[in-house]
């Protein structure tokens, strides 16, 4: 099971075995900080009491070394795993966590209790699945562990696939498979009983408890005073994710989050930060020369890589084996190959994933206030908007795009006209449901299956929120956060055996943001608007104010040029008659309709070819 692993950890490996008690931990380990022998895994606590195989980091470890020095507790080596291991014994499990600021996932054994704990970081940063090979308790960062274990049979989760095509991911619990889970974040799984069947999971950290009780103590001080402690929080942040004994860079888009955590490293730093980016040939898609243009103001030391489609070629053929299951967030591809660029320069890379979904900077977000005033004339307002196709409604735009500010810009605006209009008639329950659902009605796609429950389409599961806005920022923080974003960050990074690193999402920054007010993100149509007032302390507002981008790829033409091979024969309907998982027909008509020009279906597409490309790889791990 390491052994598949090793790209995660490609610097040494070990077992820890106790087996009489019938549990073993396999490491393998990625030396980012105390690269000697003192920070080897498997890790015995001094007291003897714990054992651990760790993943991630600890950021505030010194901080906290120093505190359990002054309670008389010695220190082997400078890992933070030791230090981990040292606040366990110290102070027990609940009151630990609660002290550890980091990214993590780890399985921890109380020799004292015969209690095993797999435990995940607040946000979902780093992954933990489990499940069972027949009567064995089995976990791991990745999925693909598990076919190491001879007792481990797969079986495709059809329920779970129909998750997959509405959204493009697996939303945790789920996986793939069926009885394979992953561990939510913020969470803790206990095993007690000499089979393991005796588990028990339960929160440490809520996120629902963070919103609702940032809304309930809102911040009263002014905007400037705001973004004080913002900076004040976030420099604080990326200080302490500098901390490696390694070469350390940033990936840079140019944009809003990543420019800041970029300028925030720079002010910290005693030379010129290493940042990346990947650039594209298409304009409309290219954010090389906005983080060019950063780069030069902060002085930082530069790397860009210009994609063409043969470099997407080339990396298709490894995402089902990068990823395990099927994901098909298109991004995935710029993410591995930045990801790769900068592997060869460092092995750490502070990324700007998370200023979103906690400062409202998805253009959805501002739905939530248009919505209200639309239900006037939902009707009235969503024909109008459908009586011309999306193609139609881009070209408009486009023409009036050149006589309009470079803020109010946008990309595929006929595809999110008509997103809008089908949201219109709704009720405000299912409006983030909708607006982030790709196939609208995916067990309709998927044979012999029935959609699972999930926190989108369960309102007791969300917190008291009035503001449809704020709730759907929720819902993405606890979704789309986690099992995209951060899936995708981690997946891609930890493929070259590169560790990221998300400054915005330290606990204490999201504690922070949530309770600042909305008019505080969400502001005359701009959305992250206390960040752009920090970023303008280090960079001119005119290197980084413009539309939003996101980091794709021309996906709609590429798909009608030069994959259009490939994707053929993955969505052929005799294929997919005999795979007998997917209902060919409303699959074929997107497919000729986008071949066609009359409407851009990419992420559905791209959704299915994804799990071909993933079905077609499953003998690999057999």
């Amino acid at each position: 099971m390491a052994d598949r692993l090793v790209h995660r950890g490609p610097d040494e490996g070990d077992i820890w075995v106790d087996a009489g008690v019938g549990l073993a931990f396999g490491h393998r380990r990625l030396s980012v900080v105390d690269l000697s022998s003192a920070g080897h895994q498997p890790m015995v606590s001094a007291s003897g009491r714990y054992v651990a195989a760790y993943n991630g980091e600890i950021y505030n470890f010194r901080a906290l070394a120093r505190e359990l020095a002054a309670h008389g507790h010695e220190f082997r080596g400078h890992s933070d795993t030791e230090v981990m291991l040292a606040a366990m014994s110290e102070w027990g499990m609940p009151r630990a966590l609660d002290r550890l600021n980091g990214m993590f996932a780890f399985a921890l054994w109380d020799r004292e209790e015969r209690r095993l704990h797999l435990v995940r970081d607040r946000l979902g940063e780093k992954p933990l699945y489990y499940g069972f090979a027949g009567r064995v308790l089995v976990f791991a960062s990745e999925l693909k562990a598990l076919f190491g274990h001879p007792g481990f049979v797969p079986e495709i989760d059809r329920d779970a696939l129909t998750l997959y095509l509405r959204h493009n991911y697996v939303p945790a619990p789920y996986t793939i498979y069926q009885g394979v889970s992953k561990l939510s974040p913020g969470c803790v799984l206990t095993v007690g009983g000499s089979d393991g069947s005796n588990a028990v999971q339960l929160p440490y950290w809520s996120a629902r408890t963070t919103v609702e009780e940032g809304l309930r103590e809102p911040f009263r001080g002014t905007a400037a005073q705001a973004c004080d402690q913002l900076e004040e929080l976030l420099r604080d942040a990326v200080s302490m994710r500098m901390e490696a004994d390694v070469p350390l860079g940033a990936f840079l888009s140019g944009g809003i989050d990543s420019s800041t955590v970029v300028a925030l490293m720079q002010a910290q730093a005693d030379r010129p930060v290493r940042t990346f980016t990947i650039g594209f040939h298409e304009d409309a898609f290219d954010e090389a020369a906005n983080a060019r243009a950063v780069a030069r103001h902060l002085d930082t030391d530069h790397t860009e890589l210009y994609l063409t489609h043969s470099d997407a070629m080339g990396v298709i053929p490894s995402l089902p084996t990068i990823y395990d299951e099927p994901f098909a967030d298109a991004s995935q591809i710029p993410t591995f190959l930045v990801s790769r660029l900068a592997r060869q320069s460092v092995t750490v890379s502070l990324s700007g994933d998370g200023g979103d979904e906690l400062f409202a900077g998805y253009p959805r977000y501002q739905l939530g206030r248009f919505w209200r005033v639309a239900q006037i004339a939902p009707g009235v307002l969503g024909r109008a908007i459908s009586w011309r196709s999306p193609g139609e409604w881009d070209r408009t735009w486009t023409r009036v795009g050149r006589v309009l500010p470079r803020s109010l810009r946008r990309r595929r605006v006929g595809e999110h006209l008509h997103k809008l209009a089908t949201v219109l008639g709704g009720d405000s329950d299912s409006v983030h449901l909708d607006v982030v659902s790709l196939w609208a009605d995916p067990h309709e796609i998927v044979l012999g299956a029935i959609e699972p429950t999930t926190v989108l389409t369960n309102p007791q599961a969300w917190p008291a929120v009035d503001e449809l806005t704020e709730r759907m920022m929720y819902l993405d923080t606890v979704t789309y956060l986690p099992d995209d974003i951060l899936t995708k960050v981690d997946r891609a990074s930890m493929a070259v055996s590169l560790e990221a690193r998300v400054p915005l999402l330290d606990h204490r920054v999201v504690e922070l943001a949530w309770r600042l007010p909305l008019e505080m993100k969400l502001r005359r149509g701009h959305g992250k608007w206390i960040l752009r007032q920090l970023l303008e302390r280090y960079v001119p507002r005119s290197l980084f104010e413009r539309p939003k981008m996101g980091f794709g790829i021309p996906l709609h033409d590429w798909l009608r040029g030069p994959l259009k091979g490939w994707a053929e024969e993955l969505l052929d309907e005799h294929r997919l008659r005999a795979e007998g998982f997917l209902e060919p027909g409303p699959i074929a008509a997107k497919w000729r309709e986008h071949l066609s020009g009359r409407r851009n279906w990419q992420d559905q597409l791209w959704g299915v070819l994804m799990f071909e490309a993933w079905l077609e790889r499953q003998p690999v791990y057999a």
